[in-house]
């Protein structure tokens, strides 16, 4: 195609798409009005079904049948939008559900102990340590980083967890 006749097509598909909006908005709006029971929200949910259409107008299988995507895509985004509020309240009840963090403020004495006791520990212990639960790495991801296998990764984390352990208490005690 040359570019004139692209230049050409444009205008007729802009038009096109006008003579669609006038003719199915007031319909649009009055489907998603008895989905949601809200104006706004219904004059929002038709908008977004038009703006997805019209950027895929010219990749519909059958444009005349322009009604019934535009139809099909109300539906779904107004499907997408009550998983979303769902999703949303669920959340809000799982956080609802778990206890309030504490106002405790973290011991410093304590932390400081374990930074010092994960300075003493072997480089290739503190290592794994490091890799597991600093940088949050699988076990797996761990021992490929460190060149052995996954069971050495495993005790040389657990060796060294024990270690940290006996080196706090140790201090603790004193």
């Amino acid at each position: 195609m040359m570019r004139t006749e692209v230049a050409e097509m444009e205008p007729a598909r802009a038009q096109r798409l006008d003579e669609l909006y006038v003719r199915h908005h007031p319909w649009a709006v009055g489907l998603a009005f008895l989905l949601t029971g809200d104006r706004d929200e219904a004059a929002d949910l038709a908008q977004e079904a038009f703006v997805r259409l019209a950027g895929r107008f010219q990749h519909l299988r059958n444009p005349d049948a322009f009604g019934a995507y535009l139809r099909r895509t109300i539906v779904n985004l107004h499907a997408s939008s009550l998983r979303r509020r769902r999703l949303e309240r669920l959340d809000a009840a799982r956080r609802a559900a778990r206890p309030a963090e504490s106002a405790v403020q973290p011991d410093v004495a304590v932390r400081q102990d374990v930074w010092r006791a994960l300075l003493e520990l072997p480089p290739r212990q503190r290592a794994a340590l490091v890799l597991r639960y600093y940088e949050d790495m699988s076990e797996r991801d761990a021992a490929e980083a460190l060149g052995c296998s996954l069971a050495a990764l495993k005790s040389t984390t657990a060796r060294a967890m024990q270690s940290l352990r006996d080196r706090v208490e140790v201090n603790d005690d004193a």
